[in-house]
């Protein structure tokens, strides 16, 4: 069988894997676990080596999920509608920018060459990865974040003084990528929340008595600073490959070719510092 067309089964649904570049985009309709259907579009940019997956929830929030192969990096981007009766009147914008290994993902490569037979049908994952929390230590500098990755800039320019990361992924990068840990600090602006000895020389952004910030949810003064949460699900990506086995050319000889791929469905909980409860009253 060819690696360049291959039929692909998946929940008894057929997708087919194409070597044309041409056509990169696709839209798949997800049935999430409160029974909603949601359209998600992912496409793949084979020479960045990235894949951009998004979509609308029903509540109005556009969450884009952004993964750079190449400087592993993932960006999970929420655009909030404002709530006009609270004194919302504009939209606010997060990015939250973490590690990501390159095997969670099905490659740039393998994305592009995904079509899917039937429009039309709803999908639903295979595997349930269940939810990962993410504490958020540091604000990033946009001007200064092409270090960890070239595409933040553009993606995040809307959310200048809201994108964040953890220090546990600077570690991460560093490692994976050779630059010392300093030169990535160096973009970051340090929340107030979080006491790490380790980092006793990074300006704070404010006293120590301030590192003790309360949840949100408990916070009644909407000008107070205080911890936000946030949680964003991704209910259907590829995460895998599929591999079969089948008769190479001679009798004695077998071959292992694409034949599907795997699905999942994972859910990220932020918890992250605001300056007022105001921009985060959702979390009550």
């Amino acid at each position: 069988m060819s690696a360049c067309r291959l039929c692909v089964t998946l929940c008894g649904l057929l997708l087919v894997l194409f070597c044309d570049p041409a056509s990169q985009q696709l839209v798949i309709n997800v049935r999430n676990q409160g029974g909603e259907v949601l359209q998600e579009n992912i496409s793949a940019n084979v020479s960045d080596d990235t894949v951009v997956l998004e979509f609308q929830r029903s509540d109005g929030t556009l969450v884009t999920q952004f993964i750079d192969f190449r400087n592993e990096v993932q960006i999970l981007k929420a655009l909030i509608l404002g709530e006009e009766e609270r004194g919302q009147s504009q939209y606010q914008v997060m990015c939250f920018i973490f590690h990501f290994p390159k095997e969670a993902f099905i490659s740039s490569d393998a994305m592009s060459k995904l079509r899917q037979k039937n429009p039309t049908t709803v999908r639903i994952p295979e595997e349930d990865r269940g939810r990962e929390n993410f504490t958020m230590d540091y604000a990033v500098d946009l001007t200064l974040a092409g270090i960890i990755s070239p595409h933040i800039a553009d993606l995040c320019a809307e959310a200048p003084e809201s994108s964040y990361t953890r220090y546990e992924d600077i570690q991460i990068w560093s490692v994976n990528q050779g630059i010392p840990e300093a030169t990535y600090l160096q973009v970051l602006k340090r929340f107030p929340t979080v006491a790490d000895p380790r980092l006793a020389n990074e300006v704070h952004t404010a006293d120590a008595h301030t590192n003790d910030i309360d949840s949100c949810s408990l916070v009644k003064k909407v000008w107070s600073p205080c911890q936000c949460h946030l949680e964003l699900c991704i209910g259907w990506y590829p995460c895998g490959l599929k591999y079969c086995k089948g008769k190479g050319e001679s009798k004695n000889t077998a071959m292992t070719y694409r034949c599907g791929i795997k699905t999942c469905r994972k859910c990220h909980l932020f918890s992250y510092y605001v300056p007022q409860k105001q921009i985060c009253l959702w979390d009550e």
